[in-house]
């Protein structure tokens, strides 16, 4: 297979992980990121979205991660003075080269990072994991007297034919924290990956645990 070819991509730092095939509204008010949005509905391209790693979104100076995701504008509503409110959908999993000059905004070469190759994630251990997962939303409705919706409902239909994207599609329906998602996101292979989402599942829980005993 041959190896994804880098491209330049505008660039849209967040304070929170992006997760593949997740939904992104979004509101633009600086000048920098309503060019990026003109560029992006003009040309018709996507831009990529990263984990601001310390810093804030406004007004620049951050410090960012190098994994992040493909995100294309679904529509958008042109407010006027350069503002914008978008409905955005993320798509695949890309990791940065090189960043290059905010020149006007933040840009970066960046490929497509697809899952490496790695051990095989079985059945039994999706399942396991998403039992794990109920668990965790059944203790919590529990203590809040409330009823919980289908397994659908809360794990999602399980449609997906690869571990990967079915790890992605979980870890989007937990409330785990950004560096608990940037870690699933960042897992290099399915494997990886679900020890990573494993580990913030635990994570969760003993935190529930602890607040339920107080």
């Amino acid at each position: 297979m041959a190896e994804p070819e880098p491209v330049e991509l505008p660039m849209f730092p967040l304070e929170s992980a992006l997760l593949p095939h997740e939904d992104l509204p979004l509101r633009i008010f600086e000048p920098r990121y309503g060019a990026l949005v003109r560029r992006c509905v003009e040309g018709g391209e996507p831009f990529g979205v990263v984990l601001i790693a310390a810093g804030r979104e406004v007004g620049g100076g951050d410090s960012r991660c190098d994994v992040g995701v493909l995100s294309k504008i679904d529509e958008y509503a042109d407010l006027g003075a350069g503002r914008y409110v978008l409905r955005c959908r993320t798509g695949e999993r890309i990791r940065v080269s090189r960043w290059l000059p905010d020149d006007p905004y933040p840009r970066a070469t960046v490929t497509v990072w697809p899952d490496e190759p790695g051990e095989p994630v079985r059945p039994a251990q999706l399942r396991e994991l998403e039992e794990r997962v109920l668990a965790l939303f059944e203790r919590i409705a529990a203590a809040r007297g409330a009823t919980l919706p289908g397994r659908d409902a809360l794990l999602g239909p399980g449609d997906e034919t690869d571990a990967g994207q079915r790890l992605y599609a979980l870890a989007s329906r937990i409330p785990i924290g950004a560096a608990d998602r940037y870690a699933v996101l960042s897992a290099p292979s399915a494997a990886a990956r679900l020890s990573a989402l494993g580990e913030a599942v635990d994570a969760v829980a003993d935190m529930v645990e602890f607040q339920l005993s107080e």
